[in-house]
């Protein structure tokens, strides 16, 4: 079967500063694969070379058995959901704006729909939201807001990078739990960053560990617990689970 994201021997530099080495990586049809590691190990440059707002400077990236470069960036971007760390909402529109952007970007006729569907599924009534501004939300709000808009035009495919890393650790809880229930209903194929092991276990099915622009193990979540490929993966474990105990 064709994976529906593809990294083929990637490399990417920054002026001196490599972000990726000749890596590769494979995400199948509604996997949600997490890319974990270390700041600087290059996982928002892989995640971001699949909407081409980065774009390698050596192998290829596939979206769908089809070479990104070919595709017009633009409508990529509108077909795959994205969802930044800081949630990039504009604050000077409406919850219900923001989260219909897309499907009017792509000219859906029924984008009014698409979103309180969107703000629905991420629990939040659409009644009591819709109407507010982002400055008028929690920040538990604004992420379920800006995963909502990613989710409203129906993507296959949906890239979060850090989405729940700036919150405390009862609403990043609450909504690494409420995306775990997202995707058992839609199915969808999801890459997801984060520096959290423990949020990986969670919504992982694979999890990809990245260090200095290399893969250092791809495995599913049991796997990689109970059979970590390098000491750097030992490391990992055991600090996650120091933190789990704290």
């Amino acid at each position: 079967m064709a994976a529906v994201l593809a990294a083929k021997h990637v490399s990417k530099r920054y002026g001196s500063i490599v972000a990726l080495q000749d890596l590769s990586v494979q995400i199948q049809r509604a996997q949600c694969v997490v890319l974990i590691g270390e700041s600087g190990s290059g996982k928002s440059t892989l995640l971001r070379s699949f909407n081409r707002l980065v774009v390698p400077d050596a192998g290829q990236v596939l979206i769908d058995g089809v070479n990104a470069a070919e595709l017009d960036a633009i409508e990529l971007r509108r077909k795959v959901g994205y969802v930044p760390q800081d949630g990039g909402l504009l604050p000077h529109w409406s919850v219900q704006r923001n989260v219909e952007m897309v499907p009017w970007l792509r000219g859906m006729a029924n984008r009014a729909d698409l979103a309180t569907r969107a703000l629905t599924l991420v629990g939040l009534e659409p009644s009591l939201f819709r109407e507010r501004r982002p400055g008028e939300l929690s920040g538990g709000q604004r992420q379920r807001v800006a995963v909502a808009r990613a989710l409203a035009a129906e993507p296959n495919v949906i890239l979060l990078d850090e989405p729940f890393g700036a919150l405390d650790a009862i609403t990043r809880a609450d909504l690494q739990i409420a995306f775990a229930n997202i995707r058992g209903q839609l199915k969808i194929t999801t890459l997801l960053v984060t520096h959290d092991l423990n949020e990986a276990f969670l919504l992982a099915d694979r999890i990809v560990v990245m260090r200095e622009g290399k893969v250092e193990q791809d495995a599913a979540p049991h796997e990689l617990r109970d059979a970590p490929a390098t000491d750097y993966v030992r490391r990992l474990l055991v600090r996650a689970q120091g933190v789990a105990r704290a």
